[in-house]
């Protein structure tokens, strides 16, 4: 199974076309959404063409496809037009033999670390910050910001086939992440 890993659009049209488009081009079996989709939050500064019922339009064309999970900027209204699930705090995902602990990164993270098994892959967004560590009884990974990346990374996604993970930019071409 091929799963592609996205988080933080903040209801950024433009950005989310790339991801589309991305997305396209990868064919993954599966896209995983990290949280933080269509509002930008009290912190940040809109994001280039700030749309969200665009953005929505653009996930429900895949909704068959994707799992999500709630970010902290992610409510109740947007489930309302969203047609898929988005109001769970995590999803465990089993994957090519791997264990995903898949949550937005506000609540559990490399300093809070939720109920996991030994070998479990923590994912986090939040954080805008394309990471992969190994810690002692675990993998922290981040696919880094699809719209509002920090740090100097490019807005960004992840991919998982094969039991690798590849960290792209948004026009495809593979990059490191930060250690």
């Amino acid at each position: 199974m091929k799963l592609m890993i996205a988080s933080d659009l903040h209801g950024s049209a433009y950005y989310v076309r790339k991801l589309m488009d991305a997305y396209a081009a990868e064919r993954p079996d599966r896209l995983l959404l990290l949280g933080d989709l269509l509002y930008h939050g009290p912190r940040n500064a809109l994001p280039k063409e700030y749309d969200c019922m665009a953005v929505a339009g653009m996930l429900n064309g895949v909704k068959e496809k994707i799992i999500a999970v709630r970010g902290n900027c992610d409510c109740e209204v947007d489930q309302m037009v969203l047609e898929f699930p988005i109001t769970a705090d995590y999803a465990m995902i089993a994957c090519n033999g791997i264990t995903l602990y898949a949550t937005h990164g506000h609540l559990w993270n490399e300093e809070v670390l939720p109920p996991m098994a030994e070998g479990t892959v923590l994912l986090n967004g939040h954080f805008h910050v394309p990471v992969c560590r190994e810690h002692e009884g675990y993998l922290y990974l981040n696919p880094g910001s699809v719209s509002i990346p920090k740090e100097g990374k490019p807005g960004s996604y992840m991919v998982l086939e094969d039991r690798t993970f590849t960290w792209k930019d948004l026009d495809g071409r593979k990059f490191e992440p930060l250690h």
